[in-house]
């Protein structure tokens, strides 16, 4: 029996990880539509020049909206193995975790109104006077 060295296998359960990435934007269009809010998300901070500790806020809320829809993703196909046919727990089960996705995107939603609602609202502001 071979042994497999500590280091390949730190380096396959990474494989593993971003397999089931993969898989959740191929197959999940809410996180399509993460993975479009997260991009503008970090070209605006760039370009807004955010601060540091904004930058934080930002990247927690970003890094739980993708935590979230992931638990919810890999709930959801555990539910479809284990109850194939439609049951009123399962269903409510998948209800509460997709509502905790919206959750961390409400929160992540407010952490954009008030790191970049200013700087957008100052914009608008030299647009009209100009």
């Amino acid at each position: 029996m071979t042994q497999t060295s500590p280091l390949r296998s730190r380096i396959r359960s990474f494989q593993f990880a971003a397999r089931g990435i993969l898989a959740m934007l191929a197959s999940e269009p809410n996180a399509k539509l993460h993975a479009l809010a997260t991009g503008v998300v970090l070209v605006a901070g760039l370009g807004f020049g955010i601060e540091r500790s904004e930058w934080l806020a930002v990247v927690l809320s970003i890094g739980a909206v993708w935590a979230a829809e992931g638990f919810n993703t890999a709930f959801e196909a555990l539910c479809d193995v284990a109850s194939p046919d439609r049951h009123p727990q399962v269903e409510r089960a998948k209800d509460v975790a997709a509502g905790a996705v919206l959750l961390a995107a409400l929160a992540a939603f407010a952490v954009a109104a008030i790191v970049f609602g200013p700087r957008i609202l100052s914009l608008a502001a030299l647009a009209i006077n100009a």
